[in-house]
């Protein structure tokens, strides 16, 4: 068997280890050191191979080699962790440079977003019930005849149907006219008592002036308990109103006609010297209550609702509900 010197092996390992301080050093990246890390510390690697000639050596020698290889490794790897310690830095340092803030330098504007008067009204109205006890409900804007008009007992050959012409679709189905739609699906769903709060858009076959549009928000509120009676709707609104408009607002109930409600009324304010028509009510018609399965001889109820546009027109003093739509920069920053 060839022999081998005890001084060839450790001029392998010496070189070995000179090799991979160069290479370490010089590495650019965590990834490119892993690969040397694997290079000069795996099972493949070139100290393992250099100790596969062991064998040849004498018995004597080769504790020395096994003790020479493994101050290798562990020189190896000291410099392995620390070029790992400074490459980290490195990127943690550029990383740092790459997003340090000049706080010196003038920031860029962005102009300040305003609430719309429209939604600015109705989040105020939502307030105030919410706070009352009312639950919050929304529906669908494309409605059938059923939800429409019957459960809300306008028959089909109603004249107070006439009053809300609205657009009809090919499908037969309609664009809601009121937002009294969600309270019959709401009651359908529900049983007594029940205290919501409706808000949407709603759709009428309408000439657009000064205070009418063809589309147009509606607030309506629904209560249907045990023993609800007029003086509580009355009591009711006059709350909403004060808080709304202000504590020494007058109010006034004229009886008025609605198909949905018996008895009926509309309500004015006393704004700016003047009365003011601002929302209709009345106590639930005993045929709705009938329509959704209510026992009209157990349940009353009351409902009341209003025009968005128009409210926030008075709260503003606004003079033309079409300014509510022409998205005026001018107008709209007032608010």
């Amino acid at each position: 068997m060839t022999t081998v010197q005890i001084s060839d092996l450790e001029a392998q390992l010496e070189l070995i280890k000179q090799e991979a301080q160069a290479t370490i050093a010089a590495a650019t990246d965590l990834d490119q050191l892993e690969q040397l890390r694997v290079k000069y510390m795996g099972k493949k690697g070139p100290i393992p191979q250099v100790l596969g000639g062991m064998g040849k050596l004498d018995p004597a020698d080769r504790p020395k080699i096994g003790a020479r290889a493994n101050e290798v490794k562990e020189a190896i790897q000291t410099d392995l962790d620390n070029r790992r310690t400074e490459l980290q830095a490195a990127a943690i340092q550029a990383r740092l440079e790459a997003e340090t803030l000049d706080v010196t330098m003038p920031g860029t504007y962005r102009p300040q977003g305003r609430i719309h008067p429209l939604h600015g009204t109705i989040d105020t109205v939502l307030d105030i019930f919410v706070g009352m006890g009312y639950a919050v409900a929304e529906g669908p804007e494309m409605e059938t005849d059923y939800y429409n008009f019957e459960a809300l007992n306008f028959l089909p050959d109603h004249p107070a149907r006439d009053m809300q012409d609205t657009l009809y679709l090919p499908d037969g189905n309609l664009l809601r006219t009121h937002t009294s739609t969600v309270q019959v699906r709401y009651m359908e769903n529900n049983e007594p008592p029940v205290r919501i709060v409706v808000p949407g858009r709603v759709y009428r076959r309408d000439t657009v002036d000064a205070t009418h549009s063809a589309v147009f928000h509606q607030v309506e509120i629904l209560a249907v308990d045990e023993g609800l009676t007029f003086t509580d709707l009355k009591g009711t609104i006059k709350v909403f109103l004060q808080q709304l408009l202000g504590d020494d607002l007058e109010v006034r109930f004229r009886p008025s006609f609605f198909p949905f409600t018996e008895p009926s009324a509309e309500v004015d304010v006393k704004w700016k010297g003047r009365w003011l028509e601002i929302l209709g009510c009345g106590m639930v018609d005993p045929n709705v209550l009938k329509a959704v399965g209510y026992d009209p001889e157990v349940y009353t109820g009351f409902a009341a609702g209003f025009g968005v546009e128009r409210l926030a027109m008075v709260m503003h003093q606004i003079d033309d509900i079409r300014r509510l739509y022409n998205s005026d920069l001018r107008f709209l920053r007032q608010f």
